[in-house]
């Protein structure tokens, strides 16, 4: 296997994971609504239409990193989902340690990398967008 192909299966199971993780959550809010997130925002004085917007982040973005179509806009999507996540819900852990030691905000800090790695990397060639293409 040659140097490529490798860096392109690793691209590969690095879309595979953030886009199947993300997506987990997305559907849960599918699935429970959203009208938590509207009454946060209304505390920061923000419309709350905007809530509307993890579906876009949580459900739209890792469908496009699966497939590998648009795949940085979905990872630059998934990367100004998590900061939302960080200001709105997770700022008060910011410095925190979890209970098993490790940061508090492991699982939201990964999204956060692996969105950005994911928008810098591009899709690879195991993707329906393919390597080519600005968004790819």
């Amino acid at each position: 296997m040659s140097s490529s192909a490798y860096d392109d299966l690793g691209k590969l199971i690095l879309r595979l994971g953030l886009g199947i993780l993300l997506l987990l959550h997305g559907l849960s809010k599918l699935d429970s609504g959203v009208g938590w997130i509207a009454d946060m925002l209304a505390q920061q004085g923000v419309p709350g239409f905007v809530a509307y917007g993890v579906y876009i982040g949580e459900v739209i973005a890792p469908i496009l990193i699966i497939l590998g179509v648009f795949t940085r806009l979905g990872g630059l999507i998934a990367v100004i989902n998590m900061l939302f996540a960080f200001g709105l819900v997770h700022m008060h852990q910011i410095f925190q340690l979890g209970k098993s030691g490790g940061w508090a905000l492991e699982l939201q800090g990964l999204f956060l990398i692996a969105g950005i790695a994911v928008t810098l990397l591009g899709a690879g060639a195991y993707s329906l967008g393919g390597r080519n293409g600005r968004w790819n």
